[in-house]
């Protein structure tokens, strides 16, 4: 920091200084600095409590309590000169405490502190007041479950910022604000910056770490839907082979298991195929050999017994040649049913079932027929 001498044009360097070179204290100086004017956060905000310690099972006590303008919770934590190594755990440990907040249960720590600080004060009154709400019941607090985290010091140590990144690729709401004292002709000089995430590119990191949020929560969802489609699989396999051996070379150990679940049809580059998905449940024939002129071929030479074959099946088939694509393929389907719906899986694995054996009774004269003119 500089201070300029606006007519002769110099400047002279203003050296910062440590807290504890001045003798000041976290609680007594630093704290009740942000007390008095929270904005030198960086924003606005409303202290609800200091020194909070009512937690159950536990005497640890939060620096700082406050909310913000969106009615998050905002835990504050303090530290003068160096922020130590565990700081990032101390505040995400408040944060899971102050997570089962609720909205009375705000009020009335707000209350206490009131009751200490300004006595005769409504905290609703106030909270509606920060919040530009004409009424209490149209307050939300702590709504989102997401709670926010400011950590303040005059230097972070590397273990504490490689973990407020981490921890921000996960969408955890943590900043840290360094505070920096400055002595000048006897007056005391406050000096604060909001390092993590760079106050600048703000808008730029909140778009990376939405990114990531996105990316890591399409991967969960990913992960469930695959673990949901494998219980189905484990669910119909013993179906299916109580009534048949097509698929008795199938296990649920050994496979990793798609939209789909494939046996062989008695012929190399054919296979019989169930098929689940969000909208419908399907047994096919895939024809998918490497050579696309030899799929359609063998498509086109089922395709001139389709009457025999439909007949066998007792129902019409959905007959796929599909021009544009490699394979070709027949298939049944039931419309209307969804396999994240698990009242949907008896009706489903009843289908596939019943209809599997059917279509492989239609079909493997014909199959067989074609694998000795090979």
């Amino acid at each position: 920091m500089y201070i300029i001498n606006r007519d002769n044009k110099q400047s002279k360097k203003i050296e910062a200084i440590t807290f504890s070179s001045l003798g000041l204290k976290e609680r007594d100086d630093l704290q009740e600095w942000i007390v008095k004017e929270p904005t030198i956060l960086g924003e606005e905000l409303l202290i609800i409590q200091k020194e909070f310690s009512g937690f159950s099972d536990t005497n640890e006590r939060l620096d700082l309590l406050a909310i913000d303008r969106k009615g998050n919770l905002v835990i504050i934590e303090n530290k003068l000169d160096d922020s130590g190594k565990d700081v990032t755990w101390q505040a995400m440990k408040y944060a899971s405490y102050c997570s089962t907040l609720g909205k009375e249960g705000i009020r009335k720590i707000y209350q206490d502190y009131l009751n200490k600080t300004e006595p005769g004060i409504a905290a609703e009154d106030k909270i509606c007041d920060f919040l530009n709400k004409s009424d209490f019941d149209e307050v939300q607090l702590n709504h989102d479950l997401s709670q926010r985290i400011i950590l303040v010091a005059r230097e972070f140590r590397k273990e504490v910022t490689s973990t407020v990144l981490w921890a921000r690729k996960f969408r955890i709401q943590i900043q840290c604000i360094k505070v920096t004292p400055y002595l000048f002709d006897g007056h005391l000089l406050l000096d604060t910056e909001q390092i993590i995430p760079v106050k600048d590119v703000a808008d730029i990191t909140i778009s990376l770490d939405e990114k990531a949020h996105d990316e890591i929560a399409t991967g969960a969802e990913i992960a469930e839907r695959e673990l949901i489609r494998n219980r189905f699989w484990d669910e119909l396999l013993p179906k299916m082979n109580a009534k048949s051996q097509l698929f008795s070379g199938i296990s649920t150990e050994s496979n990793h298991y798609d939209h789909w679940l494939t046996a062989g049809a008695g012929m190399s580059g054919l296979g019989y195929s169930f098929v689940i998905t969000k909208k419908y449940a399907a047994v096919e024939l895939g024809i998918n050999k490497p050579n696309k002129e030899e799929n359609k071929k063998i498509f086109d030479l089922l395709i001139e017994d389709k009457e025999n074959i439909e007949q066998t099946f007792g129902s019409p088939l959905s007959w796929q040649r599909l021009d544009d694509k490699k394979m070709s393929r027949i298939t049944y389907i039931l419309e209307g049913v969804n396999v994240f719906n698990e009242n949907d899986w008896p009706q489903m694995q009843q289908f596939l079932v019943e209809n599997m054996i059917k279509l492989n009774d239609a079909l493997k004269k014909q199959i067989s027929r074609l694998k000795q003119n090979q």
